[in-house]
């Protein structure tokens, strides 16, 4: 590499972390596949300043199998919240914002 020139590292970025710690409690193994699957995609949208206010679009899981309806998407947002996994800070959909979310990092650890 020439003097002068970095590296790019931000492609190293590119993934969701969940320790092994956390996929050995109860607590996770107790949670639905979609609840999982949405947790991990919220997670994925997590930036290291936005939580609290994480835009979450229902159409953003489209396509994934076993979480693409809405009916189901509802019901691992409402299992999350229950069991305090996630927050929901502001409501969307008819009321014309988008959903936000917050980590509540209770079962999971901070990096």
């Amino acid at each position: 590499m020439g003097r002068g020139k970095r590296k790019n590292y931000s492609n190293f970025n590119n993934f969701v972390a969940i320790p092994r710690r956390t996929l050995h409690m109860t607590e996770w193994k107790e949670l639905s596949g979609p609840a999982k699957l949405f947790y991990i995609h919220l997670k994925g949208k997590y930036n290291g300043r936005n939580n609290s206010d994480i835009n979450f679009h229902y159409s953003e899981l489209k396509g994934n199998k076993g979480i693409s309806s809405p009916h189901t998407i509802s019901k691992a947002i409402r299992e999350l919240e229950e069991k305090g996994w996630i927050k929901k800070t502001q409501l969307g959909g008819l009321f014309r914002h988008v959903n936000k979310f917050q980590l509540t990092w209770k079962y999971d650890d901070h990096l």
